[in-house]
């Protein structure tokens, strides 16, 4: 399966966002506590969907089945300019009844539908093995990562846009009194 750059950088962010809902300070699974707390901050969180689509995704975690893994699949060798219409991809992602109301309020927001792409995707790669990052870190997978073949200068150029994306999310929840997520 090939990643692009855009979905190689929020993958895991999306995943450590999951991570940081897991638990809490006690090591007790809150997770589904967590993400309806979460559903209910949408109107919120919505401000963040461009700069931090990871933090936003997590409304959707669980609400979406994939029909079509191909559709999918294409869609994550894809750079964000180059996405499909919400409409066309929507035939391919089953969404549970719960998540009617989120779907309507996200796709009112100008940029929604393109939101809505990514959350799929992201919720594609965190059920789909293959592409999941590893949860425990393992030394030897930094050196696995270090033979990755080269970057061509477009895929380098699409990856630096979307790490200062998620700079530029970071520095706005500082200012929204949040600490900095390292």
């Amino acid at each position: 399966m090939n990643i692009s750059p855009f979905f190689r950088n929020l993958r895991s962010a999306y995943e450590s966002e999951l991570d940081d809902l897991r638990f809490d300070s006690e090591g007790h699974d809150v997770l589904r506590q967590r993400l309806a707390q979460r559903r209910k901050e949408l109107a919120f969180l919505l401000q963040m969907m461009a700069l931090s689509p990871e933090m936003v995704a997590v409304v959707l975690h669980q609400g979406l089945t994939f029909k079509s893994p191909a559709m999918m699949e294409h869609l994550l060798s894809l750079a964000p300019e180059d996405f499909p219409d919400w409409d066309a991809l929507a035939e391919a992602v089953h969404l549970a009844p719960w998540t009617n109301e989120l779907v309507q309020a996200i796709r009112k927001e100008p940029m929604g539908d393109w939101f809505l792409t990514v959350a799929a995707a992201l919720e594609y790669m965190h059920h789909k093995p293959a592409s999941a990052p590893a949860r425990i870190h393992d030394p030897e997978d930094e050196v696995e990562e270090d033979l990755e073949p080269e970057m061509n200068p477009l895929d380098a150029e699409e990856e630096n846009v979307a790490r200062k994306r998620e700079e530029a999310g970071a520095d706005w929840m500082v200012e929204q009194g949040f600490d900095r997520k390292d």
